[in-house]
């Protein structure tokens, strides 16, 4: 084979990683946009000198297409390609509401 050119089995097994969905649970805390919620997501992170794990928080903007999610539910929002400047997430399924 002739050097530079890749065979059709070169090219599948790049894309062997594709379909594996990042998925991250945690509770809304704004939807005043349209179709937008803000999603209070935390993490635990190792401290690098002393060992200890550390509770982490970030804010996350999340597409909710038919707007059911509401302040205070926890929700499961997935990775998607950038829908806007600050939105790379979407609503999965809303896992527990508030009354």
């Amino acid at each position: 084979m002739a050097a530079g050119k890749t065979t059709k089995t070169a090219k599948t097994s790049t894309t062997l990683n594709r379909g594996r969905r990042v998925e991250l649970q945690g509770e809304v805390v704004a939807n005043k946009m349209q179709k937008t919620i803000s999603v209070l997501v935390y993490r635990m992170v190792k401290h690098e000198k002393y060992g200890k794990f550390i509770r982490k928080s970030s804010v996350i903007k999340a597409h909710d297409e038919k707007q059911v999610a509401k302040v205070g539910d926890t929700v499961r929002i997935y990775e998607t390609r950038p829908l806007s400047k600050t939105k790379r997430w979407a609503l999965a399924e809303v896992v527990n509401t508030t009354k």
